[in-house]
């Protein structure tokens, strides 16, 4: 299936579609094949939300773990029934969007750009379903009615974790680790070198960043090769955006004992010792935001809604054992800056050259 780039978003009220609230997630119970069935109702509510993952699965301590995070938030909040169907590999995108179709599910998420294609070809052979994905905007020809893209701007957050990293960083050599190259991990890894680039300005460091790509979401076993070869090569600092994989570049900085950061969830209890920040994208509040504004019947479709620290849908992590107190308050202000319009992280290549040439 061909992988649908990250289009530049349509201009969108974004605080007139989603007002996010900031709300913890809490627990559920998935089904216990992993697949598609939901909770009960307390509430009474006829209304079915579902979701299929990508590949990295309900259980990737990233995006799709937080989104269903979000819906098991959703059915405890509201009665809302939910439920997720798990893909293994691409071709099971259709069918278990199909699944979901024939479940009776009233809105249908697909997590991930991957599944952007399945997922408009969905939306079109079901009208009467409405159909969101995570991590896509659509051109705006290629909206119908029943489709919402939901994006994020990402090089915020990896903006001030790239701050972080350069300024906690005491061999000048930091990294980053892709996934997969893509509109969407690029801005990821051109906010994460701004923020390093401005660390560099401002402190006079002189701090140098690596750039690997596993060409994978889900093989941890590069992932943790990858953050080996980086170490190695003297980086402190590592920053993944790699998803599943990007579990094996958490597993290198423990062996190694350095640093790592975190990516969409705060993953600051999977390596305690080791993780210096994480990039948030709050995929769950999204999800929740936007599943209560379709089941009481408001429209959401024929549009691409994008979010970020102005709309308290980024962050980074309130753990900050490993930084000092004067480069974690610093990072606070850049975050409040973000949120002001007077710092405009730079989420692509173009915009990282211009960005650096005006610093």
């Amino acid at each position: 299936m061909k992988k649908t780039r990250f289009a530049k978003l349509a201009s969108v009220g974004v605080a007139g579609v989603l007002a996010l609230t900031l709300a913890g997630c809490g627990g559920g119970n998935a089904a216990s094949d992993g697949s598609a069935a939901a909770g009960s109702s307390t509430a009474g509510s006829d209304y079915q939300v579902s979701m299929v993952t990508d590949m990295g699965g309900v259980n990737d301590q990233s995006f799709n773990q937080l989104a269903w995070e979000g819906l098991q938030q959703l059915q405890k909040d509201t009665g809302i029934k939910v439920g997720y169907t798990e893909s293994k590999q691409e071709s099971d995108y259709a069918t278990n969007l199909d699944k979901a179709v024939d479940n009776e599910g009233d809105l249908i998420w697909g997590i991930g750009f991957a599944m952007a294609d399945a997922l408009q070809t969905a939306a079109k052979q079901n009208p009467d379903v409405s159909f969101a994905i995570i991590d896509n905007a659509y051109p705006e020809a290629d909206l119908t009615d029943n489709l919402t893209g939901v994006a994020f701007r990402s090089q915020e957050p990896s903006f001030v974790v790239g701050y972080i990293a350069a300024m906690t960083s005491e061999t000048g050599k930091v990294g980053f680790v892709g996934g997969m190259r893509s509109d969407i991990i690029d801005t990821f890894e051109y906010g994460y070198k701004a923020g390093v680039a401005y660390a560099n300005k401002e402190s006079g460091k002189n701090v140098e960043v690596t750039v690997q790509y596993l060409e994978s979401f889900t093989d941890a076993a590069k992932g943790k090769a990858a953050g080996q070869k980086l170490y190695s090569d003297g980086c402190d600092v590592v920053f993944q955006a790699a998803g599943n994989a990007g579990n094996g570049v958490i597993e290198a900085a423990q062996d190694a004992g350095k640093y790592v950061i975190g990516v969409d969830k705060d993953q600051y209890s999977q390596a305690p010792d080791n993780m210096l920040s994480s990039a948030l994208k709050k995929v769950d509040k999204a999800v929740i935001e936007i599943s209560e504004k379709a089941s009481k019947g408001e429209k959401i479709g024929g549009q691409n809604i994008e979010l970020g620290m102005s709309d308290g849908a980024a962050g980074i992590s309130e753990h900050h054992e490993h930084m000092s107190d004067e480069v974690y308050e610093t990072a606070q202000d850049l975050v409040t800056q973000i949120k002001d319009g007077k710092i405009t992280p730079p989420g692509s290549e173009a915009d990282y050259d211009a960005f650096v040439a005006s610093l």
